[in-house]
């Protein structure tokens, strides 16, 4: 028994009638194709022989949960100094409603470069999140401060004459750079979780990053939004925040872009992180990681269609798109 309906003709145009039922009212025993429409979420579906599939409806919404990182900014260096780690871009993440048959645009960050101007990094957005996530803050140098050390997390500080100078953060998507110190080294970025730290016996860590789990099986999960190390300019640097920019590597720390004593690593914020680029005693210092974004929801909604550079997977009942580059996506 398959509680399947034969579909007659009916009206004087010949049009059809589609048998409906409620969500907890659906079809004990379904066949594979078998359709209705569901009055409970206001649109017709189909059995794939083992799930409820939406057709493609315009005007249909479903709740989607997504990941907004911005890129992060570039850590200071190549002049001497004490240098600021790159502050992590903004971090946004959450729930929204979205309308079948609507194309939205992905925008994804690119991270910001490194120097002794260095750059912020560049804003992600998902069109219908109303918030942009905002590029990570430069890293200031010994010889100056970006006027782009502000941002999604701001830019570590450099010593003197700026070392009571850092970065400020954007509420809700990151937080401050830390602060330099005099004839001793550059702060940290901030971090997505934390403050970037000050500079003291070595250059300030970064800000922690966040951890996110909410797409799992997905190769999404971990930490973003990681805050750059700052470096030293006689002895060691900061370490990143999880997420951020690498440590102990040349550039993040020690004399002369030697290695500090924090481990090993590059300097540069992790592709597709927006992590902060750690920042440089006369060496090279690191870029600015990209952003990214990804949208999770429920698969018994249609697949939606995308453009750019992205990947689809299936995970815990879900759909996943992944987006590491710029593009739009159609539900």
């Amino acid at each position: 028994m398959t509680n399947a309906v034969n579909i007659a003709a009916s009206g004087s145009l010949g049009g059809t009638v589609l048998p409906s039922w409620t969500t907890a009212g659906r079809p004990a025993s379904p066949a594979t194709g078998q359709t209705g429409y569901n009055t409970t979420l206001g649109y017709p579906e189909w059995y794939t022989g083992s799930a409820w599939v939406a057709y493609n409806v315009a005007g249909s919404t479903v709740s989607v949960t997504y990941l907004v990182v911005a890129g992060g900014g570039g850590g200071a260096g190549t002049n001497g100094g004490g240098m600021g780690g790159g502050g992590a871009g903004g971090l946004l993440t959450g729930t929204v409603s979205v309308t079948g048959g609507t194309s939205y645009t992905v925008t994804v960050g690119g991270g910001g470069s490194y120097g002794n101007n260095a750059t912020q990094g560049g804003n992600s957005s998902f069109t219908p999140v109303s918030t942009t996530a905002i590029g990570g803050g430069a890293g200031a140098s010994r010889n100056g401060v970006s006027s782009t050390q502000n941002g999604g997390s701001g830019g570590g500080g450099s010593e003197y004459p700026n070392s009571a100078l850092f970065g400020s953060g954007t509420s809700g998507q990151g937080n401050n750079g830390g602060q330099g110190s005099s004839n001793v080294g550059g702060g940290g970025g901030g971090g997505a979780s934390g403050v970037g730290g000050n500079a003291g016996g070595t250059g300030g860590n970064g800000g922690a990053g966040t951890y996110i789990s909410a797409f799992p099986s997905s190769g999404v999960s971990g930490y973003y939004a990681g805050g750059g190390g700052g470096s030293q300019n006689s002895t060691a640097g900061g370490n990143a925040g999880a997420g951020g920019g690498g440590y102990g590597g040349p550039g993040s720390g020690g004399s002369n872009g030697s290695a500090g004593s924090y481990g090993s690593g590059s300097i540069n914020g992790g592709t597709n992180t927006g992590g902060g680029g750690g920042g440089a005693y006369a060496s090279t210092p690191g870029n600015g990681g990209s952003g990214i974004v990804c949208i999770s929801y429920p698969n018994n909604y249609k697949l939606a269609t995308a453009t750019g550079t992205y990947s689809q997977t299936s995970s815990g009942g879900n759909y996943i798109f992944t987006f590491t580059g710029s593009g739009t996506i159609t539900f």
